[in-house]
């Protein structure tokens, strides 16, 4: 049945809508012929390109929804005209790379092109500005961009919820089915001029979560950034998407992810580990997501301004006379500057509710102090920008009417396109700036005040101002904004509670100018070596770094539509055909077969964990052909084991990772000579039950040799938490104790030093050398990391020069992931049919009647 989250999409573009092929009138930019390297020793086609790097030239493409170009029809000949948008903080970016580096941009242009211009338009922009135009029909350009976009996933980012029709929409199916396409459309841009095995693909922000996913589909190996400019909300937040997974699945076909804070990391983070089971780790100072092999990174640096750009424009005389004027305009009063979008998640009404209290407090200030308030056109439309903007306009004309008078306006706004000149004055002439959003991305109004307020060389000329006079500024800035943890020296608030927003702003205009200086300095120092430049130049090394063993591993895809991903494993590492290991399986007469319980023979997810009657009959099968020497080793207690395998009476069982061992049903068990102290678990178990009484879902199994604390009923993140707490609470007091603590999946488990499934193998092996059975065919099956001791221990093992014939090894892993066996299989059920297949190749007697045959047999 198709999945109502559309998970087949990856061809639905073109379809619902019926959009047009991408034209391919753009030539696709090559290298020297040639074909790649057969880095696979196979071959299988993995979707990678066989086109030779030699002699290229380091390229990276830039995509984005905008294109960083400003666009107008020259009225005389009616024909386009283009221009570089140099406040493009795309453009930008160009600063981080070398000179040698070329740049290409994909992305949508800010003006509808007729369809008989496309190609012509296209040609120019590639030629002249390295762009490469995606000309997305009107249609599904308004469904993609004002429909899902901004109605859907922009306040979903900005924690606002469609709890009623009136406030924010709802899901819309069709709405995502054009963000899918439009994505689509994206990819196929970048397809046609990329180089996949040496570009670098730097994908930007919300418009563009699920690309990765096209083109990794296209190209296994492709070299995938992905940088998002807002916020991620939490996953209590986030889980209410209804096509969340697709979303996180294609982030995770980037090789790096980047974020603004570490809040926004971490919301992401949660999301993979609550909703796809994914956990991370740090190595090095880098975290990292292992996915299917893969791992992908994460970034967390906000992001920069540009200096350069910035200061050209302060020694505008434009600027420097528009700051005079501003000076003579508000000569004898502090000027408080607010610079923000129209829209509901600024915050400009409660900024001004806040400036309303602090003059109502301080009657001392009125007259003293000004608000201009710069609003920025909105970007999005709708009922809600409209309902903020009337109760800005309402509140800002009371504050008039109450504080103000005929010569003086408390708040001031200036509702039009403000050039970036006057911008720059008004920055440069503000004592205080504040940004009070209650959610925002990034937000570099901050930066670029500070750097406003230091000046340039040519503007202090122009001022008649001293270069070497002490530069102040203060800022207040929301809590809930991007840049606020980079701004130290700030006056962080929370927008919502008026009080201390008015107090902030209080402490701002009053405070000294040597405490100013010194804020100013502190921001200044970091603003200005942290640029867009830094920005672009750290992404773009950890990308490279991220990207350094593509061609090391073997890479192939799975999943079908919006759930592909690229499953990455070792060269050798391969899925272990049945033929195969039947074949050296009927070649060999003495083998020894070990096999792990839970999650191989039997699947992890299953309640009921006793063996069903056809896993009974292959072992039954197995075990009395004489040639073999069968084993359950198992983590779980000697008592389970027994009762589920009463009916095997030939089978060997190797019980808590092999403290207790025994040949046969009719054997004795043995006990591990490290029984001897077991005293550490009246240590243990007390501990134990204190994080059970403090974690809700958890539990403690008691076993014989061994105690485990179990929390996969928790809640994954407090579970987790609580998982690492007491792993180091319990090392710290066993430091001195003959046990060793592990953590495993969802579980951590304490148990005698030297015990592990691997010396369960090498026993079993060097008994069977002993007895004068050298194997000469050994395979071991098992899901988890307690496994790998045994795969390790056999490979071990079985090159000793003790065995006079090195046997044919078969070590399995179950699930494909990195593993030291060299084969995997994909689940139990996999491992069934293997089973079955030697079953069916042993055609054994009954043991007892072999062993009637050979007495018989000398006798005669």
């Amino acid at each position: 049945m198709a999945s109502r989250s559309y998970a087949n999409l990856l061809d639905l573009a073109g379809g619902f809508l019926d959009i047009p092929h991408t034209p391919r009138s753009i030539p696709r930019i090559m290298t020297v012929p040639g074909v790649i390297s057969d880095l696979d020793a196979c071959g299988r086609y993995d979707g990678d390109s066989d086109v030779s790097s030699s002699g290229y030239r380091e390229r990276k493409i830039i995509v984005a929804n905008m294109l960083p170009l400003q666009a107008k029809r020259d009225i005389e000949t009616g024909k386009w005209c283009f221009s570089l948008d140099e406040d493009s903080i795309l453009l930008q970016l160009k600063d981080g790379f070398s000179s040698d580096t070329e740049v290409i941009y994909v992305g949508s242009l800010k003006v509808e092109i007729d369809a008989s211009e496309q190609e012509e338009v296209a040609q120019k922009l590639l030629e002249g500005f390295n762009c490469v135009p995606t000309f997305l029909p009107h249609d599904l350009q308004k469904k993609f961009y004002l429909g899902f976009c901004k109605q859907q996933l922009w306040p979903l980012f900005h924690y606002m919820l469609p709890m009623c029709p009136d406030h924010g929409d709802r899901f819309d199916r069709k709405l995502w089915q054009a963000y899918v396409s439009a994505n689509k459309i994206f990819a196929d841009k970048v397809m046609e001029i990329i180089n996949p095995d040496d570009d670098f693909v730097w994908v930007h922000d919300y418009h563009l979560m699920v690309l990765p996913t096209f083109l990794r589909k296209r190209y296994n190996r492709v070299k995938l950034g992905f940088f998002l400019h807002s916020p991620f909300p939490s996953s209590e937040i986030y889980r209410t998407l209804p096509v969340r997974d697709e979303i996180l699945r294609g982030l995770l076909n980037s090789d790096l992810i980047g974020f603004h804070t570490f809040d926004y990391a971490r919301h992401f983070l949660s999301c993979c580990k609550r909703m796809l089971g994914l956990d991370y780790e740090s190595k090095r100072g880098h975290i990292g997501l292992d996915y299917f092999g893969r791992t992908i990174f994460i970034k967390i640096l906000p992001v920069g301004i540009h200096m350069g750009r910035l200061e050209s424009v302060l020694n505008l005389p434009s600027t420097s006379a528009k700051l005079k004027e501003i000076q003579e305009e508000f000569k004898g009063r502090k000027v408080i500057l607010g610079v923000d979008d129209m829209d509901i998640f600024k915050g400009i009404s409660l900024k001004f509710l806040a400036v309303e209290q602090l003059l109502q407090q301080n009657p001392d200030l009125q007259g003293k102090i000004v608000l201009v308030q710069i609003m920025n056109p909105a970007r999005g439309s709708g009922k809600d920008v409209q309902e903020a903007k009337k109760e800005t306009y309402l509140i800002a004309q009371r504050i008039n009417e109450t504080y103000g008078s005929s010569h003086y306006r408390p708040v001031i706004l200036i509702d039009r396109p403000v050039p970036r000149f006057e911008k720059s004055a008004y920055y440069a002439v503000a004592e205080c700036c504040i940004v009070n959003a209650v959610r925002d991305g990034m937000n570099l109004v901050p930066y670029k005040y500070i750097v406003c307020r230091q000046g340039t060389a040519q503007l202090d000329k122009a001022l008649i101002r001293k270069s070497d006079s002490p530069r102040t500024s203060m800022l207040v800035v929301s809590e809930f904004i991007g840049c606020s943890p980079s701004l130290s020296g700030a006056i962080r608030v929370n927008p919502w509670n008026i009080d201390a927003v008015a107090d902030a702003l209080y402490s701002a205009v009053t405070m000294n100018d040597s405490e100013k200086h010194l804020r100013h300095e502190k921001h200044y120092r970091y603003i200005s070596s942290h640029d867009v430049a830094y920005w672009a130049r750290s992404f773009m090394q950890d990308l490279e770094r991220a990207c350094k063993d593509h061609y090391t591993k073997r890479c192939w895809g799975m999943g079908l539509g919006l759930g592909f991903r690229v499953v990455s494993l070792s060269p050798g590492f391969r899925k272990l055909s049945v033929d195969h290991i039947v074949s050296a399986y009927k070649r060999t007469s003495r083998r020894a077969i070990f096999l792990d319980y839970d999650g191989t023979i039997i699947p992890k997810s299953s309640i009921n964990k006793t063996p069903s009657p056809e896993v009974i009959s292959v072992l039954n099968d197995l075990c009395n052909d004489t040639k073999n020497t069968v084993f359950i080793v198992s983590g779980r207690g000697r008592d389970s084991l027994s009762d589920w395998f009463t009916s095997c009476k030939m089978i060997g069982l190797a019980a808590e990772h092999g403290y207790f061992l025994r040949w046969s049903k009719d054997s004795e068990w043995e006990t591990s000579h490290l029984s001897a102290d077991l005293d550490w678990k009246k240590i243990v178990e007390p501990v134990m039950q204190l994080y059970t009484e403090a974690t809700d879902g958890s539990n403690i199994e008691i076993k014989e040799s061994a105690l485990v604390w179990h929390h996969q009923d928790a809640d994954p993140d407090f579970g987790s938490c609580q998982a690492k707490e007491l792993l180091n609470h319990l090392e710290s007091v066993l430091a001195n104790e003959p046990a060793v603590v592990s953590r495993g999946q969802h579980i951590v488990e304490v148990k005698p030093q030297g015990l592990n499934k691997g010396l369960v193998a090498e026993k079993i092996l060097s008994t069977m050398v002993n007895d004068g059975n050298p194997p000469d065919f050994v395979m071991c099956a098992g899901d988890d990391i307690s496994d790998e001791d045994m795969f390790e221990s056999i490979l071990r093992t079985v090159s000793s020069p003790s065995l006079p014939v090195t046997p044919e090894i078969f070590a399995c892993t179950v699930g494909q992931k990195p593993s030291k066996a060299k084969y995997y299989l994909d689940d139990p059920a996999d491992v069934m049919k293997l089973l079955q297949g030697l079953g069916a190749s042993s055609n054994p007697k009954p043991r007892h009647l072999a062993q009637f045959q050979v007495s018989f047999e000398s006798t005669v």
